[in-house]
């Protein structure tokens, strides 16, 4: 069986780390190199940052701090935010990260999923959909950091973006974002259920429960977690330890 990763998230605005609540309410946490290299020690399996007013604020991503990330750890990590062309990816690939993001891009130019994936490989094109569910029983797909919503159905784009080429699904519940109490376990399993690639759970976790609802119910591959450990609630040491016991693949650390 394949071991799952444990992704600590980095939300990045002018050139910080930053944490709020469903996408609001945004604090100031540190420095992103700083926080990388402390999560890289502790045995994070890979992190992801998100430029999250990128979109938002129609520029490009700042690439400073990625370059920064990136001469501090060794392990992978994941950027997104304002990604919309080919040109991007190969800005951000030069910087050294190892996986680009999409996610308002893609919706805007579903193309460019492909596009990537034919000129760098699926591996390095991941997914990103923050998703809120509606009232027609299912849940919407949103941009531009969670602020617009879209025509598009959550579990359809997933699906379609798998088919474009992506190698990962990255699914955020805007809903449960930054609250603390626990994934959306349905849209999850319903993606899982859906699609043949790696999928990451991302939005909610507060416990180890949830943690281990995600891995062993929803079946994903990955959990992401930002105020958790932003916050020192549980450290990544301790959440392998506890995972490990309950039977659940995990990397150790290896000093």
């Amino acid at each position: 069986m394949l071991t799952r990763r444990i992704i600590p998230c980095l939300d990045v605005r002018q050139g910080r780390v930053v944490k709020g609540k469903k996408f609001n309410d945004l604090k100031d946490v540190e420095d992103p190199a700083v926080m990388a290299k402390k999560y890289s020690d502790q045995g994070a399996d890979e992190l992801v940052f998100y430029d999250i007013t990128a979109s938002s604020d129609e520029r490009k991503i700042s690439l400073e701090f990625v370059e920064k990330v990136a001469q501090v750890i060794n392990i992978p990590f994941c950027v997104g935010g304002g990604v919309e062309s080919i040109d991007d990816f190969h800005a951000i690939l030069r910087k050294g990260a190892d996986k680009i993001s999409i996610n308002s891009g893609a919706v805007k130019h579903p193309s460019l999923i492909t596009e990537a994936a034919n000129k760098y490989g699926s591996q390095c094109v991941v997914l990103s959909i923050d998703a809120k569910r509606n009232h027609e029983g299912s849940w919407s797909v949103y941009i531009k950091g969670g602020r617009e919503k879209t025509n598009l159905d959550a579990i359809e784009w997933a699906i379609e973006g798998v088919n474009r080429g992506a190698g990962e699904l990255v699914i955020n519940s805007v809903d449960e974002d930054g609250m603390l109490s626990g994934y959306d376990i349905d849209l999850l399993k319903k993606i899982t259920d859906a699609v043949r690639v790696p999928v990451i759970a991302s939005g909610g976790a507060g416990t180890y429960e949830h943690f281990e609802d995600a891995l062993k119910i929803a079946n994903v591959d990955g959990v992401l977690a930002a105020s958790v450990f932003h916050y020192n609630t549980i450290r990544i040491k301790d959440l392998k330890d506890e995972l490990a016991k309950r039977d659940i693949p995990i990397r150790k650390l290896v000093k």
